[in-house]
C-alpha cells in the first residue's frame, strides 16, 4: 500500500497531523507513507522514521508571484512529480480548497472532511469519500480520526508523534541546562508581555538554567534581545532553521511559548511544555500530548507570571 498525505500548513498544522504517520505505519507496517507539505516546512515530517518521501508545494511563495513566468514552470514540475507516483489512497486532513487541489491532483483515492465539517466546504467535492468528523474535538484527534475512518481502523490508539530531536552542537550554548523560550507568533494579541517575559527568565537563571530565545524575523529578534538583556545569562539564539530549532528543544529541561507552531513541537518532542494563550481557545489548538503539558489562559484571560512559575515548579520539581 502506499498513501500520500495532505497536510501542507501551518507549522502547528503540520504538527498535529504527525501522529496519523504514526497511527498508519502502526496498523499497516509494509505501507509507504509520503507527505506532501509547504517546503517551508518539509524538515517537520522529514523528522518522522515512518514517513517516506516528503514532497514540497510552494504555495505561500507561489501566489507572491502568480504572474512570473518561472512561478507556472514551478507548477508544472510540481504537478508532474505528484503525478509520476500512483496511491492507493490520498488523504487530506487539511479540509482547504488549496489541499483538497493537491489531493485531486494526485494519482489514487481522495479521502477528506464532509462538507459540513471541513475548514473549506467546497473542498470536499474534490474527495471521492468524506466523512463528518466533530468540528469541536481538538485538531490532533480530529485528523487521527479522519484517517481512522478512511482506512477503517480503531480510533483509540496510543497518541505518538514519532519524532525524535536531532543530534547538533551549538557552540554558543555552554550550558549543561537550558530552557527554549518561544516569545514570538504570527498575531500580535497572542503575545505575551515582555516584562513578564524577564521574570521568567529571570526565575530560570536563578534556578541554574540558561533561557535561550529563538527568534524568526528582525523584528522577533529584537524583541528577543530586549527579553535577554533583562536576564542576565539569557540568550537569543542565532538564526536557525526548523531542524536546528528542533534539536535546541528536544534537548531542553524545558519550553515555555505563546500560540505558534513551535510550542506544539516541543510537545510533540515530550519535552515538558507550558503554552500561553492570550487570545485563542486551547480547547481546540492548544498543546495536546501524553505527559508535560499545560495549557494556560485563554481569550482575554493572559496568564500572570506568578502562574506560568508555578507550573514551571510543577513540571521542572
Amino acid at each position: 500500500m502506499r498513501i500520500l498525505l495532505v497536510k501542507t500548513s501551518s507549522l502547528g498544522d503540520v504538527i498535529h497531523n504527525l501522529p496519523v504517520a504514526s497511527d498508519l505505519r502502526r496498523q499497516f507496517p509494509e505501507a509507504v507513507i509520503d507527505w506532501c507539505v509547504e517546503e517551508s516546512f518539509a524538515d517537520i515530517p522529514r523528522l518522522h522514521p515512518g514517513v517516506g518521501t516528503v514532497v514540497p508545494v510552494a504555495i505561500r511563495r507561489w501566489r507572491k508571484t502568480l504572474f512570473h513566468a518561472s512561478t507556472w514552470q514551478e507548477i508544472g514540475e510540481f504537478r508532474k512529480r505528484l503525478g509520476q507516483t500512483a496511491y492507493d489512497a490520498v488523504l487530506d486532513t487539511q479540509g482547504l480548497i488549496k489541499s483538497a487541489l493537491i489531493t485531486f491532483l494526485a494519482h489514487g483515492r481522495c479521502y477528506g472532511y464532509a462538507a459540513e465539517v471541513a475548514r473549506e466546504p467546497l473542498a470536499s467535492y474534490f474527495y471521492d469519500k468524506t466523512f463528518v468528523i466533530p468540528p469541536n474535538a481538538h485538531a490532533v484527534e480530529r485528523n487521527r480520526w479522519l484517517s481512522a475512518a478512511a482506512f477503517d481502523y480503531p480510533v483509540d490508539l496510543p497518541l505518538d508523534y514519532g519524532i525524535t530531536a536531532p543530534d547538533l552542537a551549538f557552540p554558543w550554548l555552554n550550558s549543561e541546562r537550558h530552557a527554549v523560550l518561544l516569545t514570538a507568533t504570527s498575531r500580535d494579541d497572542k503575545l505575551w508581555s515582555e516584562a513578564h517575559w524577564i521574570g521568567v527568565a529571570r526565575h530560570l537563571v536563578d534556578r541554574g538554567i540558561t533561557p535561550v530565545l529563538p527568534s524568526g524575523n528582525p523584528v522577533e529578534r529584537q524583541r528577543a534581545e530586549r527579553i535577554a538583556a533583562g536576564a542576565p545569562v539569557s540568550i537569543a539564539a542565532p538564526p536557525l532553521t526548523i531542524r536546528e530549532v528542533a534539536a535546541l528543544i528536544g534537548h531542553a529541561d524545558l519550553a515555555v511559548g505563546v500560540d505558534t507552531g513551535l510550542v506544539h513541537l516541543a510537545t510533540a518532542l515530550n519535552v515538558p511544555t507550558i503554552a500561553l494563550y492570550t487570545a485563542t481557545d486551547p480547547a481546540l489548538t492548544g498543546v495536546h500530548g501524553t505527559r508535560n503539558f499545560r495549557n494556560l489562559g485563554g481569550p482575554g484571560r493572559a496568564p500572570d507570571v506568578p502562574e506560568v512559575l508555578a507550573a514551571i515548579a510543577q513540571e521542572l520539581h
